[in-house]
């Protein structure tokens, strides 16, 4: 097969404890996922059966980047998400068995340009260019399930410049990672390399050129990004 010009390489993040790269073909993303986060956005949790939206594969930045500040945005936000890693195929799967097809875990964040996201939502238009811009993504090592387990609970942080902006428990998540993937694979079929982010909790705010981002959960260690001018 031969092309008309070379293809782009194809996007990847990185293993823990590996020098293998996890290709990614996906991002899937759900929205309001925590209560408190739900409530801060005026939205009510309960009302709310969970919803998607894509990034674009090639979006992922690695852990330790410096990522330009984005253009046509004066409010640069900060969520940081757990990331769920798939690694087998399936379709309408059952909760009981949706961890079977989850290759491993990783800390994330959706950077969203929010004074694009509001002025979409107030218009009734898709929230893409709020969300799925480039760089917007960073997403750190994947580490596997043979090595970490499943996670169903733990502590969940991010801090700008050292100060701590987001402190809670993936077990406050309103749908757990089985719900997640079994709802998703309902409308599309997961194939090895989806990424799902999984939601983020309360206190999302804006972040500064110069300033840097550290995100931890509670057995997959923490990531830093920077943001550049």
């Amino acid at each position: 097969m031969s092309f008309v010009f070379d293809p782009a390489p194809a996007p990847s993040v990185a293993v823990a404890g590996s020098a293998d790269r996890f290709p990614v073909r996906r991002i899937f993303c759900v929205g309001r996922n925590y209560a408190a986060h739900a409530r801060e956005m005026g939205k009510d949790p309960d009302r709310e059966p969970p919803f998607f939206f894509l990034k674009p594969a090639d979006a992922v930045v690695d852990d330790g980047a410096t990522i330009p500040y984005p253009p046509e945005t004066a409010n640069l936000h900060y969520e940081a998400e757990l990331i769920v890693a798939i690694g087998k195929a399936g379709s309408d799967i059952a909760p009981e068995d949706a961890l079977e097809y989850v290759w491993g875990y990783g800390i994330g964040l959706d950077m969203t340009r929010r004074d694009l996201q509001n002025a979409a939502k107030d218009l009734g238009r898709p929230w893409d260019w709020g969300k799925g811009f480039d760089r917007s993504a960073p997403i750190g090592p994947i580490h596997p399930v043979a090595s970490v387990g499943h996670i169903e609970s733990g502590r969940i942080w991010l801090a700008v410049d050292g100060t701590t902006k987001q402190d809670s428990d993936i077990s406050k998540l309103i749908w757990p990672i089985p719900d997640v993937i079994s709802i998703a694979s309902r409308s599309m079929e997961l194939r090895p390399g989806d990424l799902i982010m999984t939601g983020t909790p309360e206190g999302v705010g804006p972040v500064k050129p110069g300033q840097t981002m550290a995100v931890g959960i509670e057995g997959l260690g923490e990531i830093t990004i920077r943001i550049g001018g």
